[in-house]
């Protein structure tokens, strides 16, 4: 079964989100399941620079369509095929220098604000998506194309248009990672699309009088999955729906959610080159190591006694971070120490920042983000706070798990679907994995906090959730023998090609 993959982040090349990594995770799984699969990303200069091959293609085709629309407005856009270090999965890179060869972030500008021509540049990569999906490449037709987000929100939209207009194309999987990013642009920005005129409507791509690439998605795929049930289910109703809940309702039938994995050779205490030594469920002891070198390096007292509470994340509300700053005088007075990398609101980046100052010592910032830290920060740390208003799936209450580093989460998404709280009930029973709160208030944060405290106070129950969170795996295989199972249900015929 051939999968195209499309999507707009890989890591370790380009990374502003978890997308990145499921990236990374999910085409090798399925590959080694048996699947014949291949990525297309834009040419982001992350990704077109470290290529050690490049083969060119086919150029994006223009002119008229098959449904009498002119092809989308596009500047000379090309495909090629390349091979990237340390990846066994081929990547169509579409290379357009004028859309795509700028430093810094893929979507935004050094102001911080969206690129105004993002419209364009992910309407090329809808567009490549989809003739790829028409045998662009003679030699390698897709059976299903995967689709990722509203950057690759119009592919399956292409791909009913050229349904409609009696072409044979492959099934369409549209994942959404986070519901609250949709891609919207201006309405006339539809006419620039080359979709029939009647996709722009209730029925297709306009949402509130704006064209949104998220519904074009949503409305035109084939299947829907999210990245963990709870989230499926969230998403049919308004406060998660953001305002496609009605949409996702009628389609509910075709909604799923499958847990996102974590990929082992990058997430395991036992052979992590970024800390300071490695460390599994049998010589957790070597984890206070970590713990002091992260205190160290974030200028907190190296207090082995102290409860360390690591944050990675970006910092919005969506993240509920907002809270942290009402909670820390009481988090530090209880000898508890805050070690945060993230980076986001300006106004939240000021407030902790504010509290380096007021509690110098125990709480420690570092705005930004990069990986070797941010591993360090997981592994150093005996809490890893989650506390979020909505969470899709979530990665790094997973790595928390993995690197017996308690979750301390809201029961929302993927968090409630992989943290199982300590309660008397759980810990007796020996599912215990972290601490989980319900409503997204200071009040409810704080005694999730507290909990977390008490059973510090406790080691033998501590090591016991630690080795139990250890011992789960969140992993790509089963990932992606839920996806393939997905791909069989859509091009069933493709099914026999498995394993040849």
């Amino acid at each position: 079964m051939r999968i195209l993959y499309v999507c707009s982040e890989l890591y370790p090349f380009l990374k502003t989100g978890g997308l990145a990594d499921v990236s990374a995770g999910l085409p090798p799984a399925l590959k080694a399941a048996g699947c014949d699969v291949r990525l297309l990303l834009p040419a982001f200069p992350a990704l077109a620079h470290p290529a050690l091959t490049q083969r060119w293609v086919a150029a994006l085709p223009g002119g008229p369509t098959p449904w009498g629309t002119a092809a989308p407005a596009l500047p000379a856009v090309e495909i090629a095929l390349a091979s990237l270090p340390d990846l066994d999965v081929a990547v169509y890179l579409l290379r357009a220098p004028t859309l795509y060869d700028r430093p810094g972030n893929p979507y935004l500008d050094a102001d911080g604000k969206d690129w105004g021509d993002n419209a364009q540049r992910f309407a090329a990569l809808g567009w490549a998506g989809a003739t790829l999906g028409q045998g662009l490449d003679p030699d390698w037709v897709p059976d299903v194309v995967h689709c990722h987000d509203w950057h690759a929100g119009l592919v399956p939209a292409y791909l009913r248009a050229f349904a409609d207009a009696g072409q044979p194309t492959p099934a369409t999987v549209f994942s959404i990672h986070n519901l609250a990013y949709q891609g919207l642009f201006p309405r006339g920005v539809f006419h620039q699309l080359g979709l029939p005129e009647h996709f722009f409507g209730i029925d297709g791509l306009e949402f509130f009088d704006q064209v949104s690439f998220m519904k074009a998605g949503i409305q035109f795929a084939e299947r829907i999955t999210t990245v963990s049930p709870t989230y499926a289910r969230e998403i049919l109703s308004e406060p998660q729906g953001c305002g496609l809940d009605g949409l996702l309702r009628e389609r509910a039938h075709r909604v799923s959610g499958i847990l996102n994995g974590v990929d082992p050779l990058v997430w395991d205490p036992s052979g992590d080159a970024l800390l300071p030594m490695t460390y599994d469920a049998d010589s957790l002891q070597n984890k206070a190591v970590a713990k002091r070198a992260l205190q160290l390096a974030y200028g907190l007292e190296p207090r082995a006694d102290a409860l360390v509470f690591g944050v990675v994340s970006r910092l919005t509300t969506q993240k509920g971070l907002h809270l942290l700053p009402q909670v820390l005088d009481e988090l530090v007075q209880r000898g508890g120490q805050l070690a945060l990398l993230g980076q986001g609101s300006a106004c939240l980046e000021e407030a902790l920042v504010a509290a380096t100052r007021q509690y110098p010592g125990q709480v420690g910032v570092r705005i930004g983000y990069d990986e070797t830290t941010a591993h360090r920060v997981v592994a150093g740390s005996d809490v890893i706070l989650v506390p979020s208003e909505f969470e899709p799936c979530g990665l790094t209450q997973l790595y928390g798990l993995r690197y017996g580093t308690l979750p301390l989460v809201r029961r929302v998404g993927g968090l409630a679907d992989t943290v199982v709280d300590c309660t008397p009930e759980n810990l007796q029973a020996g599912t215990a994995t972290g601490f989980v709160f319900e409503h997204l208030s200071a009040h409810d944060l704080r005694n999730a906090l507290q909990r977390a405290f008490d059973l510090s106070q406790r080691p033998g129950d501590w090591r016991a959730v630690q080795c139990t969170g250890m011992a789960l795996r969140f992993d790509w295989a089963t990932a992606a023998q839920n996806y393939l199972a997905l791909y069989c249900l859509l091009r069933p015929c493709a099914l026999t090609e498995i394993g040849k």
